[in-house]
This record gives structure tokens, sequence and C-alpha cells, in this order.
């Protein structure tokens, strides 16, 4: 039976290099998938991931009909054996129905990549409803690591190094931006509520722990 499938994780846990993986592996047997991305690093239309490999997708903007987009790719004869979603978290609830509508009326497997909150540990729109909708949720294994080494559970959104909580839900940017530019990091629960990235965790440990006391 065809599935909704919902591949979540952090940011730098590898979804958009799975996505990629499930396109060669299905590509090279044969068959044909339409792939659609929002706002990916690369640029308009492109799946990327940040271990270099990159091609070519759709890219859905406000408003576009996913179910709409099929049918008519197949009524002009193309073919769609299957569908990848990356970003799918930057995706409206509207269009994640759509994808559910896919699966249930053109009989498509969909894969659906996305982070599941946002830098202040609230749910993206798209990704609510992912977890609403999907018939399975599965959680990369390829765990990202905290600074301090611990397994990362939240994205933190960085300026300069610093934490910020305050902003749009969606700006784009990545991990290792240069500095004054926005930036993301990816941190254990324990730090992201401290508001402690790997800078201000460099920070602290270079303060004196004590005042400096003059030998008698």
């Amino acid at each position: 039976m065809p599935e909704l499938v919902f591949f979540s994780g952090t940011m730098d846990c590898g979804k958009s290099t799975l996505a990629l993986q499930i396109e060669h592996n299905r590509s090279a047997r044969g068959l044909a998938g339409v792939i659609f991305t929002r706002d990916d690093r690369a640029g308009e239309g492109k799946l990327s991931s940040r271990l270099g490999l990159v091609t070519e997708a759709v890219e859905v903007e406000d408003g576009k009909d996913l179910y709409a987009y099929l049918v008519d790719h197949l009524s002009q004869g193309g073919r769609a054996d299957y569908v990848i979603a990356d970003e799918a978290q930057f995706l409206a609830p509207e269009q994640i129905d759509q994808l559910a509508r896919v699966v249930d009326d053109l009989g498509l497997d969909v894969f659906a990549f996305g982070i599941t909150t946002d830098f202040r540990s609230k749910l993206f729109p798209g990704s609510q409803r992912l977890v609403e909708l999907a018939d399975r949720i599965e959680v990369l294994q390829v765990e990202a690591l905290c600074w301090c080494g611990a397994r990362a559970t939240h994205n933190a959104r960085t300026i300069d190094g610093e934490m910020v909580v305050e902003g749009a839900q969606v700006v784009v940017g990545d991990v290792n931006q240069s500095a004054g530019e926005v930036g993301y990091e990816v941190l254990c629960r324990r730090h992201h509520r401290r508001r402690m990235t790997a800078a201000t965790a460099r920070a602290a440990a270079l303060s004196p722990d004590v005042l400096p006391v003059s030998p008698s």
C-alpha cells in the first residue's frame, strides 16, 4: 500500500542526504519521481545536501496545489512513481493535505523530509500537519550532536554566535554562517533552554571563575 512517510530530525542530521539516496535508488531501478522543495540552501528549484550532492526539484510557492500539479503532470504524459518533498516544514498545512491526497487518490508513495520544530521549539505548521496525517513517522538515526557532545534535539537561530528567540518563523540560513549573518546551530534541550551556543560556551570558559588573588 502507498504511504505518506515523514522523515524528521534536527538540522544537520542527514534528511536531504537520505532524500537524495531514495531518489538515486529508485531512479537506478527505472522509476521516475517528482521532487518538491522549498527554500533549499542551494537556491530555487534545488534539492541539496551538505555533503555536496544536488539535484533539480520543483520549487513550491505559496498557494501551489501539489495534487493538481501531479494530476496535470500525469495527464500530459509525464511519469510519477513516487514523490519526494524536502524542507516539508515550510509547506502550508493545506499542501500537506494535498500530499496525503496524492497517496490516497493517485496511489503514489510520498516521502516527506523536514525538521519538526523551529528555533523557538514550536511546531512548524507543515510539520504539525504531517504528524497528524502521516502513515509513518521516521526519526532519523544519524544523530546530530550538541557542542557538549549530547544528542542534539533542538534547532537554535544565531547571530554572531548568540542565540536569538524572536523573529519570523522562517528565515533561510544554515549552519556555519559568516559573522553577522543569520545562522543555525543544533543544541541539546538543556543548552537550548539556557541559550548556550558553542560560541557563548567558549566565551564563558575563557572568563575567570574567581577573582584573582595576589600571593601574600
